[in-house]
């Protein structure tokens, strides 16, 4: 019996009891190789001894004080710490407790830095089908997950939307990337001239589309043309790298690839790397100037934002990963996971793509590889793959409805910056063997 509400109410998790490194142990002993670091959270694993001496040593010096109150000087430093790593021009940094709460942060931001400089009229946000920003009402609103939206659709603010940049399903096969990448940044100015540029906050993108759709990297030159439009009508660019950002794929901050600098970018996940609740946004001082020097206060708040243990732990976490030079280690560990991926399950006939950057890639499945017709939604192919990989002692972060919130299926791979080419293998090997053994039992009488 169990009082907790749980993700799934018909079953109870294992109890986790412990965790060390790539693995975590259940109560009855049984290790679990975390090859997606929860929600692509624990970038340096577990049980980090500098992360684990940095929390201590801040609790015992100051645990919390209130930001209505005070500020602290751990939070203070890594601010520092994050603009110095920074695109340049994000210069101001706003904690928060996670993800959802960062991008909500973003949307009030954005809505009051129009309000402030005398445009009350830009009340529309334009986010891309197929997204996700979180789960609270304002970031479920510019999110276009339709499974996580459907019953929630009377609350949500309308948000106009145009297509996710998703070559494998979307370029036509008589378009070259240019073309099909010429083709979104179009869908997307018209959309801005219908809906009115005078009436448009920003636009909203994963920098790579994370948990709803699997590691979808942007075609190049998509997040370029996209500032450009972003600059011409006055709209503010809102980066949301919540699950893709701090280092998951091979930068700090994942827009450093595509040589662009968005007007406010959202992290979480990995800037704590799991050891305290912790998120932030990022803003230009071309958001923050009229703001400051106009009403002077941010209208947003919480009662956790700054907090001083989550940020020592989080600024630990950034330390060890320019300490330990991680960002070059996870473009080498991501070019050999890719590799061993290819060769692994690149023949497979219900793989589909293998796609990413860095340690963050996902893996699309497919009924037919020649059409990229899916599995039946009401397999639930990707659970049934996920239980396989937890009884083989494997943690992936697999989702339905890939292609439209109800067709597709797809496994996410996030695993810790510290493991080596051996442990890939082995996360390889072991998803391999689960695919295996979970696709030929749906066709079974």
């Amino acid at each position: 019996m169990t009082h907790i509400i749980h993700r799934n109410l018909r079953t109870t998790p294992p109890v986790a009891a412990g965790a060390k490194g790539i693995h975590i142990f259940d109560s009855a002993g049984k290790a679990y190789l975390d090859a997606c670091g929860g929600a692509a959270v624990s970038c340096l694993g577990h049980a980090h001894p500098n992360v684990v001496a940095a929390m201590h040593a801040q609790i015992d010096k100051l645990a919390y004080a209130h930001t209505g109150f005070f500020t602290s000087e751990v939070s203070e430093q890594l601010a520092d710490h994050l603009v110095a790593h920074a695109p340049k021009g994000l210069d101001n940094v706003y904690f928060v407790s996670g993800g959802s709460e960062a991008m909500e942060a973003a949307l009030k931001l954005a809505r009051q830095y129009f309000v402030e400089i005398g445009q009350p009229e830009r009340t529309v946000f334009i986010a891309r089908r197929q997204s996700y920003h979180g789960n609270t009402l304002g970031a479920l609103a510019v999110g276009g997950n339709e499974w996580r939206r459907k019953q929630f659709a009377p609350l949500l603010v309308d948000v106009a939307r145009v297509s996710p940049c998703y070559e494998y399903r979307d370029r036509r096969d008589d378009e070259t990337p240019e073309q099909y990448t010429r083709r979104l940044l179009k869908e997307l100015e018209d959309k801005i001239l219908e809906v009115g540029p005078e009436r448009v906050i920003g636009f909203c993108a994963e920098t790579v589309v994370g948990a709803t759709a699997g590691a979808v990297p942007p075609t190049q030159g998509y997040f370029k043309g996209v500032r450009e439009l972003c600059n011409r009508y006055g709209i503010l660019y809102i980066a949301d790298e919540v699950m893709c950002g701090m280092g998951r794929t091979g930068t700090l901050y994942a827009v450093e690839q595509d040589g662009v600098v968005p007007d406010i970018l959202a992290i979480a996940k990995g800037l704590g790397g799991g050891y305290q609740p912790i998120g932030a946004l990022l803003a230009s001082e071309r958001i923050m100037d009229p703001i400051r020097n106009g009403s002077g206060l941010f209208q947003h708040g919480h009662t956790y934002i700054g907090h001083a243990t989550a940020c020592a732990a989080a600024l630990a976490v950034q330390q060890v990963i320019q300490r330990d030079q991680l960002m070059s280690r996870v473009r080498i560990l991501g070019e050999h996971m890719r590799t061993s991926l290819e060769q692994r399950l690149g023949d497979h006939p219900n793989v589909g793509d293998i796609r990413g950057r860095g340690l963050f890639m996902g893996v699309e499945l497919v009924k037919d590889r020649a059409t990229k017709m899916p599995f039946d939604p009401d397999l639930k192919l990707h659970a049934k793959i996920k239980a396989q990989a937890m009884n083989n002692g494997l943690m992936i972060y697999p989702m339905g409805g890939t292609i439209d919130g109800q067709r597709g299926d797809h496994i996410l791979l996030a695993p810790p910056f510290i493991m080596t080419k051996s442990d890939i293998d082995q996360v390889v090997d072991l998803l391999a063997t689960s695919v295996e053994q979970a696709i030929p039992a749906l066709t079974e009488p």
